[in-house]
């Protein structure tokens, strides 16, 4: 029987997937998604090359967790900041410090080419993932409006347009701050 590196095999397996997440974020750091095998990953999270396979049938299926967990984490994180202010104009402020702060942190590697490699159906689920992202942004639009702090016509222009803003994440966050609240009627 196979040594467990944990308490239990609920715990083992969520071990084993961690640090084939991390692998997989360290490799695509270093490389493009392409580039990467699922021997690679495994190798990196220190795994038997077959051993990999008991968690995920293919990278592509890697992607797909990885990019799960990560928006998982985020929105809890977000909601929870959100939490802590009341107005709408706060809440845009939060939601672009993370939005920026998660570029900086998992997007290396992740953009239009990794979109081109991947199946349709992973790409729904990454999709899925983007999608539950903009409800938050949604919702924060939608109060700004009923409060009189937003004059948006066009809500999903207005997403898309904030997106388009948040795109180039070398910008000062007080710069895209500035540009995203005028663009959405707010003077300040």
């Amino acid at each position: 029987m196979p040594k467990i590196a944990a308490p239990t095999v609920p715990a083992h397996r969520d071990l084993v997937r961690r640090r084939i997440f991390d692998a997989f974020a360290t490799l695509m750091d270093e490389r493009s998604f392409d580039a990467i095998t699922m021997a690679q990953i495994a190798a990196r999270a220190d795994i038997g090359r077959t051993a990999i396979y008991h968690h995920f049938r293919d990278k592509e299926a890697v992607v797909v967790a990885f990019a799960t967990e990560e928006t998982q984490h985020y929105l809890a994180d977000l909601r929870r900041d959100l939490a802590l202010v009341p107005d709408p104009v706060a809440k845009i402020r939060v939601y672009l410090r993370h939005q920026l702060q998660a570029g900086q942190q998992f997007h290396t590697g992740m953009g239009g080419i990794l979109y081109h490699l991947l199946s349709e159906e992973a790409m729904e689920k990454i999709h899925d993932h983007v999608a539950a992202v903009e409800e938050v942004l949604e919702e924060i639009l939608d109060q700004g409006i009923a409060e009189g702090a937003f004059r948006v016509s066009d809500r999903k222009s207005a997403i898309s347009l904030l997106h388009a803003a948040l795109a180039t994440r070398q910008l000062p966050l007080a710069a895209v701050e500035e540009f995203v609240l005028r663009g959405l009627g707010h003077m300040s």
